[in-house]
């Protein structure tokens, strides 16, 4: 989800900062010069007899699956695909692809990741960024101690959790004011003031 310490329409984490919002970077490794693909949603099963799929969605903006025309299915080797129709259903997201006019076809596609281009990705304000920006970012202190990479966001409900690996260490860092001071993604750095006891000795 999108975060802000005001905890509006879901969000929180650090307004100082910025605020995430979560979609997963995926690289296509199948073909060197392939696009790269963010995830918006995972084909949980079917629904109904005629090829409708129910989606849980991994975006923040789940409105965008009606600004589709095609989708990317699969995470190893994305294949598009025509969107036929899209309905809410006892808040799930339903979604017909062209080809799949039948239960036993959209069963096929259980547990397959839906994807789309990095490069349509919903434009966000300035201060707001995708956590696969923020993936990859090395990360120190004020005090100019290298601490790590971040190698993962993950969500807690109260705020974010940098997972920054440093070596044989990793180090887990809270989204809040009070510790992220700065995220440069033109430099690639996150700047953190370190809480007593957040760093191991």
């Amino acid at each position: 989800s999108v975060c802000s310490q005001a905890g509006k329409n879901g969000l929180c984490g650090a307004a100082g900062s910025g605020r995430t919002v979560n979609t997963t970077l995926h690289q296509n490794m199948e073909h060197k010069d392939s696009l790269d693909f963010v995830v918006i949603g995972e084909i949980t099963k079917p629904h109904g007899v005629r090829g409708e799929i129910r989606v849980l969605r991994h975006t923040d903006y789940p409105e965008r699956f009606s600004w589709l025309e095609k989708i990317y299915v699969g995470a190893d080797d994305p294949q598009p695909y025509v969107i036929e129709g899209v309905r809410r259903h006892k808040g799930m997201i339903l979604l017909k692809l062209a080809g799949f006019d039948y239960r036993d076809q959209a069963d096929s596609l259980r547990g397959q990741l839906l994807l789309i281009p990095e490069t349509e990705v919903v434009a966000l304000e300035e201060g707001e960024y995708y956590h696969f920006q923020l993936e990859g970012l090395q990360v120190e202190t004020v005090a100019g101690e290298p601490l790590g990479i971040v190698t993962q966001v993950m969500e807690t409900g109260a705020n974010l959790i940098f997972v920054v690996q440093g070596g044989a260490r990793e180090i887990l860092i809270p989204h809040t004011d009070e510790v992220v001071q700065e995220i440069d993604l033109d430099n690639g750095r996150i700047l953190i003031q370190p809480l007593p006891g957040l760093l191991p000795e």
